[in-house]
């Protein structure tokens, strides 16, 4: 791992401190805490029906403030474990929480790649954010985490998602047969990546 990223886990643990951001060219990510509960909460819970088709099934209590604690803290631990990094998204013309970006199964040794998932609250989809949010994380996975390889995948039906990949540079590699547990079912998914040579930071 390199320092910025060691760097950026310390600062994590500094209670009303300030945390790293990464901007983009609308907007920054950074991570979330507590406060951003309320905020989080009416996004996700105005947009569920629009997210439903794209996530796993939402837990029972999944927008109690209880969840979104445990939640904070498990982002916390994967962080500091460096197996998973979580970013909240916001617009900074005015700081509006817009979805969020997540870093998920680090992986060292030999493979040194993670994969990427993200969500966009339904009033901000496809005006250009997340794609702007997954530009500005590109070279924090290379130049910070000091990774080799960012995945994603996505639902053969999601064509929004699947057109911001390749304009963010990701290529298209195979297909994987029931590869994740979406809406209660086992569904095939589109698997992209994007390779640090390949990457085009600055």
């Amino acid at each position: 791992m390199k320092p910025g990223a060691m760097a950026f886990m310390r600062g994590l643990t500094f209670p009303g401190g300030q945390q790293p951001v990464i901007r983009g060219v609308d907007v920054y990510l950074r991570y979330p805490r507590m406060p951003d509960f309320k905020a989080w909460a009416k996004l996700r819970a105005e947009s569920r029906e629009f997210l439903t088709p794209w996530e796993p099934v939402w837990a029972r209590d999944e927008l109690t403030k209880g969840a979104f604690r445990r939640r904070i803290k498990r982002y916390q631990k994967e962080t500091r474990l460096d197996s998973a990094y979580a970013f909240f998204v916001y617009r900074t013309a005015d700081d509006q929480i817009l979805g969020g970006c997540t870093l998920s199964n680090v992986r060292r040794g030999v493979t040194q790649a993670s994969a990427l998932g993200y969500w966009i609250g339904e009033r901000f989809a496809r005006q250009g954010f997340m794609y702007d949010a997954v530009r500005a994380l590109i070279p924090f996975v290379f130049s910070t985490l000091g990774l080799h390889r960012i995945e994603a995948a996505c639902l053969p039906t999601n064509a929004a998602s699947q057109n911001l990949l390749v304009k963010a540079g990701f290529r298209q590699e195979g297909v994987a047969r029931k590869y994740l547990q979406i809406n209660g079912e086992w569904r095939d998914h589109v698997l992209f990546a994007l390779l640090e040579d390949e990457a085009q930071i600055g």
